[in-house]
């Protein structure tokens, strides 16, 4: 089962916002809200340009680094479903976060079982593996 079967593609959800500039250059965030249960959430994604970079890129390396941010922030989320074994559904008009499927334990518990032919050697509970 994938983990995101939403209506339409992932970064369509995501809310841009610029913060307050700072000394250093220009801060921003990408939201993506999300319902759990009957709460409503948030992941973030914060991201900078420095003064230096704003200088040297103009609008074009802005856009460039925006782009790099929201596919960086898209990796994050997909990663984040795998190891929470999670999945986003339905989308209208926030996506739903939940469990996943059945069809990850039956692959789970065939991993759990060691094979008929291991390489496990016995070791004696008396004693200690790092003396």
């Amino acid at each position: 089962m994938a983990q995101i079967d939403l209506p339409r593609p992932l970064h369509e959800y995501f809310a841009f916002a610029e913060l307050a500039s700072t000394r250093h250059g220009r801060r921003f965030t990408i939201t993506f809200p999300y319902f759990e249960a009957q709460r409503l959430d948030r992941l973030q994604w914060w991201w900078q340009v420095s003064t230096v970079q704003e200088r040297v890129g103009g609008e074009a390396g802005l856009e460039s680094l925006r782009r790099e941010a929201i596919e960086r922030f898209r990796l994050h989320i997909e990663r984040w479903l795998v190891t929470s074994q999670k999945r986003l559904f339905d989308g209208n008009p926030f996506p739903r976060l939940g469990a996943q499927g059945r069809e990850l334990v039956p692959a789970v518990a065939e991993q759990a079982e060691p094979a008929a032919t291991s390489n496990v050697v016995a070791w004696p509970v008396d004693r200690v593996a790092n003396a």
